[in-house]
């Protein structure tokens, strides 16, 4: 059965770059998952993607907006963050990182999905969200 996955920012940038640091069983995973539309990304990944490129800690061949557009026409879902979403984020005892994080973690607990991230802070987390590594 084809799960519901939601991709950390990493995994999103991964998947569309064709970036190999994203495994094998985890392109297959989010392949399917895109195949079947249930693949999808918190839009503060976005902002995070925008961030990191006017940083320089990410290039691109494009601008971000177009980017952006060009992820959505592959089929991936947008999750917008929500007032739950936010609060939720808020709540998550114990998860330590940036509010990112926290937010991408809140939209696959309230959704049930699964988390695809290689973020060794979520993937060791105690909380009870469904994750897979981005690596393998």
């Amino acid at each position: 059965m084809t799960e519901d996955l939601v991709l950390d920012t990493h995994s999103l940038v991964w998947l569309v770059e064709g970036d190999p640091s994203l495994g094998q069983q985890a392109r297959r995973s989010a392949q399917a998952s895109l195949q079947a539309d249930r693949l999808s990304v918190s839009a503060i990944s976005f902002w995070e993607i925008a961030m990191l490129v006017r940083s320089g800690r990410l290039g691109l061949a494009m601008a971000v907006a177009e980017w952006h557009r060009r992820t959505l026409d592959l089929g991936i879902i947008e999750a917008p963050v929500t007032g739950q979403i936010g609060i939720l984020a808020g709540e998550l005892d114990g998860l330590p990182g940036d509010p990112a994080d926290r937010i991408i973690t809140a939209t696959a607990l309230l959704q049930g999905h699964t988390l695809l991230t290689a973020d060794q802070r979520i993937l060791g987390w105690s909380g009870a969200v469904l994750r897979l590594d981005a690596r393998e």
